[in-house]
């Protein structure tokens, strides 16, 4: 299992790449959302926001009013971030679960 200082550099390394991308990145996701990330194992969760092909503002805690909501372990986090989980098939299998509308999740679909 791994840390929720893991988890936090994980999605940190995953903004930062966003960032490095974002010209490509917003080209193909033009949306404005916030963000929750819950850690079903540490029962902890980080919260930010996706815009302009970036992801900012990211934080410690929930917010149970995000527009886009994955919940995974910690262990599934990294792997997804490393790129060595495919999030099609770990959503299929249900190690990760997305709550977004419809439409926010065939843009999601283009960023993953």
């Amino acid at each position: 299992m791994a840390t929720v200082d893991e988890c936090r550099q994980a999605l940190q390394d995953l903004a930062d790449r966003l960032a490095r991308n974002a010209e490509s990145v917003r080209d193909r996701v033009d949306m404005d959302r916030t963000l929750a990330c819950r850690i079903t194992d540490l029962d902890t969760a980080f919260h930010g926001r996706l815009t302009d092909g970036r992801l900012v503002e990211l934080a410690d805690g929930d917010n149970p009013k995000a527009k886009i909501a994955m919940s995974t372990t910690s262990d599934d986090l990294l792997a997804l971030v490393r790129g060595d989980l495919d999030v099609t098939r770990a959503v299929a299998n249900r190690r990760v679960s997305i709550k977004a509308n419809p439409f926010d999740l065939m843009k999601l679909r283009k960023l993953l």
